[in-house]
């Protein structure tokens, strides 16, 4: 029973510290693909406010083609004036252009810009950056669908990771501690 003891004395720092590392590995990749899912939404809100800001029509920023934010992937435009009304867009969900939690706009309004992840729905997940232009708001979003794919790999891969290397260390420790231990 003392082995057994010691063994977990000795492996239950290390369990810790594998834990602590697995973590942080899964932490840092999710974010970094999370936070990646926004960078062309970025580019198309800011470039969008810009162009509008200079006189170029709405009509001109946002594309005719409609995107179906359910089922696509391809990125898409919601203009508002100042007071959050939709002037156009181009994606829809369910037959009609999804609305905004409360408060993204203000939010929007008192950043400049606003990076959010929206559930306009269960199942529908989406990348959105709103950017304040002098007459209103753009927003650039795309779905999450692959990305959140990735980040369930990430998931599966860290949990495994991690139970493999409990298991190891705890074989290594044990294997030192009954064959490898003076004998007394």
């Amino acid at each position: 029973m003392n082995k057994i003891r010691n063994i977990f004395r000795i492996w239950l720092p290390f369990a810790v510290v594998i834990a602590a590392f697995c973590a942080l590995t899964y932490a840092s990749v999710q974010q970094a693909y999370r936070q990646n899912a926004n960078d062309p939404q970025i580019q198309m809100a800011e470039d969008a406010a810009d162009a509008l800001n200079s006189g170029t029509s709405v009509e001109a920023i946002v594309p005719a083609v409609k995107v179906s934010v359910a089922k696509a992937l391809s990125p898409f435009f919601i203009v508002y004036d100042s007071s959050g009304k939709v002037l156009s867009a181009n994606v829809q969900l369910d037959g009609q252009v999804p609305g905004l939690p409360d408060g993204v706009l203000d939010a929007t309004k008192e950043m400049g810009e606003n990076r959010v992840t929206w559930q306009p729905r269960p199942g529908v997940r989406i990348a959105a950056v709103i950017v304040s232009y002098k007459e209103g708001f753009v927003l650039a979003g795309r779905n999450l669908r692959e990305v959140e794919t990735r980040e369930a790999q990430v998931t599966q891969f860290a949990g495994m990771t991690l139970i493999l290397a409990w298991v190891a260390t705890f074989i290594v420790i044990a294997f030192g501690e009954f064959f490898l231990a003076d004998k007394k």
